[in-house]
């Protein structure tokens, strides 16, 4: 990193502070309750007192400290990618802030349609918006590397649709991070890790541990940083014979240099007999290095500059920045349980770029710019009761749970140096302009009513309605109903249908840039000055935009659970999602000469316009298959065996309408591409197998994954590519030396398996130097070798 590090040495003095508060000895304590005791009780997608997730009308997964941390990875999406059949996390390379921010995907459906929440608070959703040619192209998700896995104790993932019960977002289903809690334990854990072509090493530290606060509350922290070197698997530059470096590996296309750093809290005091205080937070930072498109020596036949006379690797550099807080009071009085919170989060993305140019200032230009700063910033009020009625009529009691919230939301646009965006702005990112700046906001509130019985022995039920409004565009309604029904302690089947939405975000609404992108035009890789515009600005309506509406949902389905012994289960979930108005960044409309002058005469000067917009209507269907059995061996050893697989497919019910505007000049604002990338993008099928042997004081876990075809679409069928299955194994071994030390070592992706290379057809690899596709769902950088060594009180 060669910016933006200033701020770097008070988050690891922070983070030096709290490792070394956590591994003071005053906090050596009991060990922590074993996560097989947590996964008996959910409370995501439920009010209920002591809900097991057997119980559940809905699918959940619960995924435990000790599968988080049984892999290579420090990067919450990534671990989450490896354990969730249906949950898909492409590593973007080239990407502009997309590398630095990538998104995560559920059930085949864009990142920002799945709600996350932490400690069931909604969590502050990224500044960044993906806005390249990515999976989740146009979604402005939560990031969820941002969080730090040395804080979690466990996750429950509610694979259903849940607006009724959370509001927007929750379509695709909910991810609840809930934090370690309580005055006992701790963990600290120093890892190393490097990939099989010998770049990407990592270093990582995290550690937590509880304090008790008097003999009425506690306190938790957490503390995680790592150092990530960059992976290049880019291939030689044989574009031009005259260039300087010709033949050589001048592009870096791979994994970011990152350097995250975090602090996390997590607190309980009693102030009554049956009133407690909470509270949590964090404060994170991560600075990312990502490589822009080589520049070459030669434009055209003259020098591009004379500062890099060999051509230059633009280098972006940012900070990406994460606080939040909540703080609430919950108790129990006349038989209602409450809580009443309030939840700040804010994200800032500061974003320079080194190493590069404008072209336009020539030889004094600088060859550092400061590109501009985002920020999204969110503030919850909620309260909320919950109560168990005694109903005559039914063999439990009814919970009746119901509340309000109030959302503030702002999203802001900093501009950058002067520099960074005069005439063709500075290459690799043209910095954002003062006519792009601007700070926007809106409220909504809400009020919700959910009711849940087991209204005979064997059949239970749960009804949930949701209002909300906002002040930027209306009122929505959202119900639920689910139920499940046992046919005795081995059989029972569930099912749920619900209508759900997802409010279009202060980021799809204003998000505005021109920035330098690259298309192929008659068969060459050209590079267009292209502008985002606000869906609301004058350049956004002459292209025939229109004000954004909400995303709504329908979501069906229907699950079988099978438990013949306490060893062994399996469920079977199908489900249909219909998403309606669905919303997307339109295709890079290449403006004709007329359309340009409209722009021009705006103060507009771009060849390629793309605004966000209502695009499609489209129909999801699939099926999750979860099993999992334990053998008990002899000496108290047993091996546990998972199987999962998801089957998803979208498909397209309904195209909007083109702009006339558009039409008469021969454009389309939702290209083949555009379309093709929300059904055929990710891959419909992800299958895997895995083992956990544990014997004594050793364990070994081997994973093998299936991750299925998947289709880069085109606007011109005819170049289309369809890359194959790829089976990834990881294997890994952990030993305890004595009761408190445990040394694991292990290897991700041990056969080496990489994705299918890009074709060449239409240069979809320019000549070779992209030769993987940033589509691939296991990524693409090979063989990870990795140690880790703990220490658990």
């Amino acid at each position: 990193m060669t910016t933006r590090l200033k701020k770097s040495p008070l988050a690891l003095t922070l983070i030096s502070a709290a490792v070394a508060a956590i591994c003071s000895p005053a906090s050596a304590q009991l060990q922590q309750v074993p996560t097989e005791a947590l996964q008996t009780v959910v409370v995501t997608g439920t009010y209920a007192k002591n809900r097991r997730m057997a119980d559940s009308e809905s699918p959940i997964d619960i995924i435990g400290a000790k599968e988080l941390q049984a892999t290579g990875s420090t990067e919450l999406a990534t671990v989450l990618s490896r354990l969730l059949p249906s949950m898909n996390f492409p590593r973007p390379s080239g990407a502009d802030a997309s590398d630095a921010v990538r998104p995560a995907q559920l059930r085949g459906l864009a990142p920002d349609q799945t709600l996350v929440l932490v400690n069931g608070k909604r969590r502050h959703a990224s500044a960044v918006v993906n806005v390249n040619g990515t999976a989740g192209r146009g979604s402005a998700p939560v990031d969820l590397n941002a969080i730090p896995l040395a804080a979690i104790d466990h996750i429950e993932v509610l694979r259903d649709g849940a607006s009724a019960q959370y509001g927007s977002d929750a379509i695709a289903g909910v991810v609840n991070i809930i934090l370690k809690k309580g005055p006992n334990g701790g963990d600290v854990e120093i890892g190393t890790g490097w990939y099989g072509e010998g770049d990407g090493e990592q270093v990582s530290l995290k550690a937590s541990a509880g304090f008790a606060l008097g003999d009425k509350g506690w306190l938790r922290l957490a503390a995680e940083g790592a150092d990530r070197n960059p992976t290049n698997r880019a291939g030689p530059d044989t574009r031009n014979p005259a260039e300087p470096l010709y033949g050589k590996i001048t592009q870096r296309y791979g994994d970011s240099d990152t350097k995250p750093r975090n602090v996390f809290f997590n607190t309980q005091y009693q102030l009554g007999e049956n009133t407690d205080f909470y509270a949590f937070g964090q404060y994170g930072e991560r600075d990312t290095e990502a490589a822009a498109t080589w520049r070459t020596a030669l434009n055209g036949g003259a020098q591009r500059t004379p500062l890099f006379p060999q051509g230059f690797l633009p280098l972006q550099n940012s900070t990406s920045t994460d606080s939040s807080i909540v703080a609430g009071v919950r108790g129990d009085l006349g038989g209602w349980r409450w809580d009443a919170s309030l939840d700040w989060g804010r994200n800032s993305f500061w974003l320079d770029i080194d190493n590069t140019v404008n072209q336009d200032l020539g030889a004094n230009s600088p060859t550092h710019f400061h590109l501009g700063k985002l920020t999204n910033t969110q503030s919850v009020a909620n309260f909320d009761l919950a109560r168990e009625i005694q109903v005559a009529a039914f063999s439990g009691p009814l919970t009746v749970a119901t509340g309000v919230e109030i959302r503030h939301e702002d999203y802001e646009i900093n501009a950058g140096d002067a520099a960074s965006y005069t005439g063709s702005g500075s290459q690799g990112f043209s910095g954002f302009r003062p006519v792009n700046a601007g700070k926007n906001s809106r409220s909504n509130q809400s009020a919700y009513v959910n009711l849940e019985a087991q209204v005979t022995p064997k059949l239970s039920g749960a009804l949930a309605a949701r209002y909300e409004h906002y002040t930027d565009f209306g009122s929505t309604t959202s119900a639920k109903a689910s139920a499940r029904y046992a046919f005795n302690d081995q059989l029972s089947v569930r099912g749920t249908a619900s209508s759900g939405f997802r409010a279009p975000s202060l980021a799809q609404q204003f998000y505005t840039i021109t920035t330098t992108n690259f298309a192929v035009v008659n068969g060459v890789n050209t590079p267009i000055e292209t502008g985002t515009f606000a869906v609301g600005s004058a350049a956004a309506q002459a292209l025939g935009a229109t004000p954004l509406k909400a995303e709504k949902a329908r979501n069906y389905g229907i699950g079988v659970q099978w438990s013949p012994t306490r060893n062994f289960n399996t469920t079977v979930d199908v489900y249909r999602i219909f998403v309606d108005d669905r919303i997307a960044l339109s295709a890079n409309l290449q403006l004709p000469q007329a359309l340009r002058n409209v722009l021009a005469a705006q103060g507009v000067q771009v060849g390629a316009g793309r605004y966000f917009t209502n695009a499609i209507d489209t129909k999801t269907t699939g099926v999750d298959l979860v099993s999992t059995y334990r053998w008990n061996l002899a000496n108290r050893d047993r091996i546990d065996f998972t199987a999962a697989y998801n089957h998803n497919k979208t498909t397209v019910e309904n195209v909007a309408a083109n702009p006339a505007i558009l039409t008469a000049n021969n454009l389309l604002l939702i290209d083949r591409q555009t379309v093709l990338r929300n059904t055929v993008g990710s891959p419909k099928d992800k299958f895997s197998l895995g083992a956990d042997y544990t014997a004594g004081t050793w364990s070994a876990r081997a994973l093998a994954t299936q991750y299925g075809k998947f289709t880069v679409p085109q606007n011109n069928p005819a170049n289309d590519q369809t890359y194959g299955r790829q089976w990834v194994l990881d294997v890994s071994g952990t030993v305890r030396l004595v009761t408190n030390w445990r040394v694991t070592a292990g290897i991700d992706n041990v056969t080496d398996s990489y994705p299918d290379k890009t074709t060449s057809v239409a240069n979809l690899n320019t000549n070779g130097i992209y030769p993987y596709s940033n589509f691939s769902p296991a990524g693409f950088n090979g063989r990870f070798f990795y140690a880790k060594v703990g220490y658990s009180w």
